[in-house]
């Protein structure tokens, strides 16, 4: 099975959780007291496609060079992430999910597995560039969903690119560096 039931349920907490975390960040007019359930709904619109193309195309590409791999939710971090909304934190920082690969791999595919999240990132960002460039989109809701949609992936590109220790983009010089040099 290419996703599991326990991975499927993850995905869906994951989303739910960080839909309820940006929320507020992707917000229109309010039109409702209380709980919004649409800026909910279109919160996850925007953000899970994001998260979860970026870990899934992780998995997908390990699984092609023939590694297991397995994709997991970040419970910890995903509390931490809803603490820091509940606290009004100006900034929150959370890893939302995680894909689990125990076999090693070559370095060249290391580097490939590790760039295809934030390549999968930068698809969404030129697909949602084109949309609200070309106007395909005529109202103004769904132009708002492909705004976000491009500034979220546009932002997670960049920043999982960053040569930094735990994110794809150090993993992704190294298995370069270890694969040509």
């Amino acid at each position: 099975m290419i996703i599991t039931l326990r991975e499927l349920i993850d995905i869906l907490i994951m989303t739910a959780a960080v839909g309820y975390i940006f929320m507020d960040f992707l917000r229109l007019p309010r039109q409702s007291y209380g709980f919004d359930w649409k800026q909910l709904w279109l919160a996850c619109l925007v953000t899970a496609p994001a998260l979860i193309f970026h870990e899934l195309a992780h998995k997908f590409t390990a699984l092609a060079f023939g590694a297991q791999a397995t994709f997991h939710a970040a419970y910890t971090f995903l509390v931490l992430g809803i603490v820091l909304k509940l606290v009004h934190s100006p900034i929150i920082f959370f890893v939302p999910g995680y894909v689990e690969i125990p076999a090693s791999l070559l370095p060249l595919q290391s580097a490939l597995v590790a760039f295809a999240g934030p390549a999968l990132n930068g698809v969404l960002y030129l697909v949602a560039k084109y949309v609200t460039t070309q106007r395909v989109s005529r109202t103004r809701r769904w132009l708002f969903f492909w705004h976000m949609t491009q500034r979220i992936n546009g932002f997670l590109f960049i920043f999982n690119m960053l040569p930094i220790p735990g994110f794809d983009g150090l993993k992704v010089y190294q298995g370069l560096w270890n694969a040509f040099f």
